[in-house]
């Protein structure tokens, strides 16, 4: 050790041959262990794809194998070979990259701890009602149509829809969302979430790898093994590189040989230095580890990236296109507005028409029930019904007649619509839908429904103004109710009365000049447009197939992850680039020292073993840049 007195039996001007024997017995357990080296070094070499373990076998094998001659001469009994043993340069070369990789591994452990805890959130068992009898069994067990009891406190086993009881739910390990859920018969329960309150039946409709947690699982996974643009040209860089090195080393030794009359030693540590010094393995390591983290990082702020291709194209987004229903607004139309005549008050006209809507199955009559329901009005029976097809109904309601309608019905009938013809205008512009009663041949008052805004939707836009990026809203419904939506909420571009399966081809006109385009959607008939935008992202609470045609998911189904989204992407590119830079910069400074450029000067001779730790370092650097991306916080609007 250095620094330390060796023992006599083994120092080298005594004992050459014990001290030559020593270096070989203690490498040999060494080369043993990294001979993953040399096997795929050697293999891509001779196949004329040379790679970055090319040049660690190369730079090894030739310090062992110029060794094993100098051990032979010592045991000769020229002892002047001693000088010339590298075993020791050979050894720590192999175990400083060993060290980077293992470094890789624990980032990818890092990394990778999202992914572990969501496995561990999954309960082992479940009680499953079979032949009227409770049995507990293996969550694998579980299958398909299965009626499952949970009681208070405990995890839900599997996907599936509720049948029995009601309760409130704790899903923020996997949608983010720190408020419990209150679910009801008919409403949907994600397996690995927490029953907080009251006990409930359900039926398994997801099981297995199906289930929602096994398929976050799986895109994490496909997200981290999956490999970027951005490291197929690193591979290409290296392709390069590496035979350039390669002859570098050869023509440097034998310049410093031939040229400079030195000795074979000294032109054989000019060649091992150059191959060990110029091994990028950090121009391996910058690429895949900073996808690891920064899809780790997603998925923390609930943003699923399903491919290293979509994290790193994300940040070149100009232009993003919103579905509106569902997307941008909530998808449920509610009551917004209730303007009635002089003669009737506002509940008691929102009572008649919820009274009249009771078990209506249209959206426009359900939202009118709710409203009522939501101001705790108590509804009453009708004496009479009938259904005007297109137009709307007529119903007999204490001692009253009532029409509900569109303004055909109210014009069909002869009912002017008076003071209330500039509200119905106004109603209309803002893009709302004005239902119009009369009672007894007057008209009574309009209740205007609407899908209304979700929370965050205005946010979230401005946000994406301020990154400088366009966006515009892409929807079926028509130009005044869109163009209203789109004021609202700061919208560009309107894209209005668009065909469900014509929305792929407005994404494409986007696209022209090569600009990148992305699509935000929830739906079924979202899908096409999903999978022709550059970028596809679904929202979690969507279809399942909005979330396969997409390329990233936002699991809270809230439009700011989407600025999120291509901050990450900026951010994991950024990093990237600073590891590509460190990983060259190593390289581009160490090459003409190792090939003796300041040697020709007078400088020193730079060492197989210094040339092999600041290698070791480059790699060690890169890692610890690319774990910075954990730090990563989503900014604030401003």
């Amino acid at each position: 050790m250095i620094g330390l007195p060796l023992p006599s039996a083994v120092n080298p001007m005594m004992y050459a041959d014990n001290f030559a024997l020593l270096q070989l017995i203690l490498t040999i357990p060494v080369v043993f262990l990294g001979r993953s080296f040399f096997t795929v070094g050697f293999k891509t070499l001779f196949k004329g794809h040379p790679n970055m373990d090319s040049l660690v076998a190369l730079g090894t094998s030739a310090a062992v194998v110029y060794s094993l001659y100098g051990t032979v001469m010592i045991l000769s009994g020229d002892a002047s070979f001693t000088e010339a043993l590298y075993y020791e340069s050979a050894a720590v070369i192999l175990t400083l990259i060993t060290l980077g990789k293992y470094f890789e591994a624990v980032s990818k452990g890092k990394t990778s701890e999202a992914i572990k805890k969501l496995m561990g959130l999954a309960p082992k068992n479940a009680i499953v009602l079979r032949n009227n009898k409770e049995i507990e069994i293996p969550v694998d067990a579980v299958q398909l149509e299965d009626v499952i009891i949970v009681k208070p406190g405990e995890k839900i086993p599997v996907d599936g829809v509720l049948i029995e009881g009601s309760t409130s739910i704790d899903e923020s390990m996997l949608t983010g969302e720190s408020i419990p859920v209150e679910k009801k018969i008919g409403d949907n329960v994600i397996g690995a979430s927490i029953n907080k309150n009251g006990s409930f039946k359900f039926k398994a409709t997801k099981v297995g790898k199906d289930t929602t947690l096994s398929q976050i699982i799986k895109l994490v996974e496909e997200a981290q093994g999956s490999k970027a643009p951005i490291a197929k040209m690193a591979d290409k860089i290296s392709g390069v590189f590496v035979p350039i090195v390669i002859v570098l080393s050869l023509l440097s030794g034998l310049a410093w040989y031939y040229l400079g009359q030195e000795s074979w030693i000294f032109a054989l540590t000019i060649t091992i230095s150059i191959l060990v010094i110029a091994c990028p393995c950090a121009l391996g390591l910058a690429t895949p580890t900073a996808i690891m983290v920064g899809t780790g990082k997603g998925a923390e702020n609930g943003v699923l990236i399903k491919s290293g291709d979509a994290l790193e194209t994300t940040h070149k987004i100009k232009t993003i296109v919103f579905d509106k229903t569902g997307t941008i607004t909530e998808g449920k139309p509610k009551v917004t507005d209730v303007v009635t005549s002089k003669n009737i008050r506002e509940n008691d006209l929102l009572r008649l028409a919820a009274s009249a809507e009771k078990g209506s199955e249209h959206p426009l009559g359900e939202a009118i029930v709710n409203g009522a329901e939501e101001r705790g009005l108590k509804l009453v029976k009708t004496d009479y019904f009938e259904a005007i097809p297109g137009h709307g109904i007529e119903v007999s309601i204490e001692g009253s007649t009532l029409l509900l309608g569109n303004k055909k019905l109210m014009d069909d009938r002869k009912i002017s619509l008076g003071d209330l013809g500039k509200a119905s205008d106004k109603l209309a512009e803002q893009g709302k839908t004005p239902m119009y009663i009369s009672k007894d041949g007057n008209i009574a008052g309009i209740i205007a429904v609407a899908d209304t805004i979700k929370q965050n939707s205005k946010q979230a836009i401005k946000k994406l103004h301020s990154m400088g990026i366009e966006v515009a809203m892409i929807t079926g419904d028509n130009k005044r109710t869109a163009q209203a939506i789109a004021k609202q909420v700061g919208i560009d571009r309107v894209l209005s009365e668009v065909l469900p399966e014509d929305k792929a081809s407005e994404v494409k006109k986007l696209q022209v000049g090569g600009k990148k385009v992305a699509m935000v959607g929830d739906g079924i008939n979202d899908a096409p447009a999903l999978a022709q935008a550059n970028i596809g992202i679904a929202i979690g609470s969507g279809t399942d197939v909005a979330v396969e045609s997409a390329d990233i998911v936002l699991m809270r189904s809230d439009l700011m992850d989407v600025p999120t989204a291509v901050e990450l992407s900026k951010a994991t590119i950024k990093n990237i680039k600073q590891n590509l830079f460190w990983a060259f910069a190593y390289n581009t400074l160490g090459i003409p020292v190792a090939m003796g450029v300041l040697h020709l000067f007078g400088g020193p001779l730079l060492n197989p073993m210094i040339a092999g730790a600041a290698m070791s370092f480059s790699s060690v650097s890169v890692l610890i840049n690319a774990l910075r991306l954990k730090k990563f916080k989503p900014s604030s609007v401003e």
